[in-house]
């Protein structure tokens, strides 16, 4: 997109940015909230912990490991993993999740499967530190290496993302 997602204003409020919102969505649920930002990614001030990753441009899945980590130390047996470009995500997707947690991930499936919408056992962490230092980078690494569930949903507009400029001229609001 050429553009922080985390910052772009919410399409439903020019006052509220994507990660304030998706914050907000998730304090619903979940406490406490960690929010991963890249090194040197400037945030507007959040209601959760925000931790920095290490590494620039490794795609979620090292972002993934640090903030199931930060969870385990809060006492967290999972975590739900969320990216903040779901402008309509709700605290119903987690609750649906919530009642499937055989798994180590359990993951929305709409037929596609959501990997940045999804619940993780915390444990995961040291697994994804060993999946990037043999140079996986993608959360299907994980998914794909792990028991993973997948809940059947309905398409819904809680797991719609936001992937371009495009989407943020309307077509996502209406």
């Amino acid at each position: 997109m050429g553009r922080d997602k985390a910052t772009l204003p919410h399409p439903g409020s020019a006052s509220t940015t994507m990660v304030e919102h998706t914050v907000d969505v998730l304090k619903a649920r979940c406490d406490p909230v960690f929010v991963v930002a890249a090194p040197g990614q400037p945030l507007p001030t959040l209601s959760a912990d925000v931790l920095r990753d290490e590494i620039r441009g490794v795609g979620p899945l090292l972002a993934t490991g640090l903030g199931l980590r930060a969870a385990a130390a809060a006492g967290a047996d999972r975590a739900f993993v969320s990216a903040v470009d779901m402008p309509f995500l709700s605290a119903d997707v987690i609750g649906e999740l919530m009642g499937h947690v055989n798994a180590d991930v359990v993951l929305p499936w709409d037929g596609r499967d959501h990997y940045l919408a999804g619940i993780y056992r915390t444990a995961l962490a040291d697994r994804i530190d060993a999946l990037v230092a043999a140079g996986h980078r993608s959360m299907r690494a994980l998914a794909d290496s792990v028991l993973t569930q997948r809940v059947v949903m309905p398409p819904t507009r809680a797991l719609v993302n936001i992937n371009s400029p495009t989407d943020l001229d309307g077509r996502l609001t209406g």
